[in-house]
């Protein structure tokens, strides 16, 4: 019996100390104000869900572009989740409202977006970010999911404002000269099951990124297929797959957008 004893006691020892040590070395979480905004691109107002910290001072920021479904729950509980870590984030509504509920609407809402009208809103979301005073002007990031992997990825080329850039599974970009006009470094998160980015091309796209002297990193997670960090993705979610990725991109960002 007191054998068995001292074992509990042991074990609840050892679980305080490592729930301790967690705590420690999880970062603070901020308290997080939230709102649907306005902004003008080009002659349109166009909107975007708003999530800042709440609290004193200048805050790194990130805009956050949407998968081909739209301004869902999801991208704004991320935005949230970003703030809470203390980032001015922004996520873009490039449908101007609309949500897709089916693949075909999806596809169909993709299909009418002009790549020229994407990028004036997302210039328009770092210049709505750059008139706030509680962001840090020098420490703007972007990342994307899916069709919005893609959209960071050509933001990074066309906008040289990013300090940082993460592309979720996005289309990628083949041409060097093209490649050569990145001037931030980029976090790459792959599936090795994802038929329409295989492997092979995000390993052509690391190549030529290093040849071309760029500050890249790459990841691809095996086993699993497009969109796996979504946990609306029913047949694809990957929950392990998916911590580990947000571990990178949480660890990509502070490294290069809170860094002095």
């Amino acid at each position: 019996m007191f054998d068995k004893i001292f074992l509990l006691l042991l074990i609840a020892m050892v679980l305080s100390l490592i729930f301790t040590i967690l705590a420690f070395t999880q970062e603070k979480r901020i308290n997080v104000g939230i709102q649907m905004i306005k902004f003008k691109s080009g002659d349109e107002d166009i909107q975007a869900f708003l999530a800042v910290p709440k609290a004193e001072g200048k805050f790194p920021a990130i805009v956050l572009i949407h998968e081909w479904w739209g301004l869902t729950d999801w991208e704004k509980e991320n935005a949230v989740r970003f703030a809470s870590m203390g980032y001015v984030a922004i996520a873009v509504d490039l449908y101007r409202g609309k949500l897709a509920t089916t693949p075909e609407d999806a596809r169909r809402y993709m299909q009418s977006l002009s790549n020229d009208v994407v990028l004036r809103d997302i210039k328009s979301a770092v210049d709505y970010l750059k008139s706030r005073e509680d962001v840090k002007k020098d420490k703007i990031g972007i990342i994307g999911w899916c069709m919005g992997g893609g959209f960071a990825l050509r933001s990074l080329i066309e906008i040289p404002d990013f300090s940082a850039g993460v592309i979720c599974y996005g289309r990628l970009v083949e041409d060097e000269k093209q490649l050569e006009r990145i001037k931030s470094p980029v976090l790459g998160i792959f599936a090795e099951k994802d038929k329409g980015i295989p492997p092979d091309a995000v390993k052509s796209f690391e190549e030529k990124m290093k040849k071309l002297g760029k500050k890249i990193e790459v990841k691809i997670y095996p086993g699993v297929s497009h969109a796996f960090m979504n946990p609306n993705n029913k047949t694809g979610y990957d929950e392990i797959s998916t911590k580990s990725a947000w571990d990178l991109i949480d660890k990509f960002f502070k490294k290069y957008l809170k860094a002095d």
